[in-house]
């Protein structure tokens, strides 16, 4: 085997949100890992992007100079792409699939070993501050899923969960990002409505959203806690409640985490 630590097969945004994760936190220097990606133009981005990362022609060849390798195609392409890895891989080799609705059964069956994790991370781990669920089928070795949560660590937080887990993981995290950009969008205009420029209203949201959750980080304090204790008597944060709750709000975003999860058992075949 060569110096390289492990490589991506596809080298889209996770791909690359993940590789610079792992230089970001010492896992990996960029002459460490390689990329298997067919796109010229994302071929120029990486080596930009990665100064010194091996990019590799082929599937196999990839196989061949490391044992750890993560499956960063989109789930329509991974047949494909897994009828070309069958036959080289062994053992030794460590797969990571990030495809949405794709089992652990159906890839082992393809890919013809075990030795498989699976892990449901979302966009904001190219900010580094991702969300993932990850679960192992039950030849991963305990050092095997320890390599893993300390690859996704270096792009957000990681939480184990059983494979029939992914799919709230799917609802909540997975899909969650576009609920609260959403969220961000309508306190915006809620400003702009107020009279706030449009600057000035996205950069109070952007930052109210952004200190709330770091609250909650932070405290480990329940978010009702929280909310409690910015809700004065007959002020202006319980008339604002109240008028989201008849509207649904909450209901609105528990039924819509449920419909994802619906969908995403759909996409699975469950």
């Amino acid at each position: 085997m060569s110096e390289i630590k492990f490589g991506f097969i596809g080298g889209g945004q996770m791909a690359t949100a993940i590789a610079r994760g792992a230089i970001v936190s010492g896992i990996a220097t960029a002459s460490e890992i390689a990329f298997v990606d067919t796109n010229p133009k994302q071929q120029s981005l990486l080596v930009e992007r990665f100064p010194g990362c091996q990019l590799l022609p082929t599937p196999q060849q990839l196989l061949t100079k490391c044992h750890r390798v993560v499956l960063a195609v989109k789930p329509q392409a991974l047949p494909e792409v897994a009828g070309h890895l069958r036959e080289m891989i062994t053992p030794d080799h460590l797969l990571v699939s990030i495809a949405a609705g794709i089992p652990l059964s159906k890839l082992s069956l393809w890919l013809g070993t075990d030795r498989i994790i699976r892990v449901m991370p979302n966009t904001p781990c190219q900010s580094l501050q991702g969300a993932s669920g990850i679960t192992s089928a039950k030849s991963v070795t305990d050092a095997d899923t320890a390599w893993c949560e300390s690859l996704f660590g270096a792009v957000g937080k990681v939480v184990r969960v059983t494979e029939d887990q992914l799919h709230g993981v799917t609802g909540v995290s997975g899909s969650g990002p576009a609920y609260v950009l959403m969220m961000i969008e309508a306190l915006s205009d809620g400003g702009v409505m107020a009279g706030l420029s449009r600057q000035a209203a996205l950069e109070l949201a952007t930052q109210t959203v952004l200190g709330a959750a770091k609250m909650v980080q932070d405290t480990g304090t329940h978010p009702a806690i929280l909310r409690e204790q910015v809700t004065s008597p007959a002020g202006t944060t319980i008339a604002a409640l109240s008028t989201m709750e008849r509207a649904g709000f909450r209901a609105a975003v528990i039924d819509g985490v449920m419909a994802a999860v619906k969908r995403s058992r759909e996409l699975a075949g469950d």
